[in-house]
């Protein structure tokens, strides 16, 4: 298990063995989400911007802003659209 000391500033120096499992580097940006009751689990909030590359399909045609507004006003309405 690896642990770590927080400092009086609050500091704390992720160990390597951590670091190295998460690929965290110098200015990567963590979170700490909560996983339960007093419990927290550290995850990289920023990934590299080429692995959504294919994420999402082009569209078969290009889309109107007109259709872009109504989807937005779907979605702040929580509606679903059925095709």
């Amino acid at each position: 298990m690896a642990t770590a000391t927080m400092t009086s500033k609050g500091q704390v120096t992720i160990p390597l063995r951590v670091r190295t499992a998460l690929r965290l580097e110098a200015g990567t940006r963590i979170e700490f989400v909560e996983i339960g009751k007093d419990q927290f689990a550290i995850v990289p909030a920023t990934k590299h911007v080429q692995i959504l590359k294919g994420m999402i399909r082009k569209p078969k045609r290009p889309v109107t802003i007109d259709e872009m507004n109504a989807a937005i006003a779907f979605g702040a309405a929580g509606l679903r659209r059925t095709r």
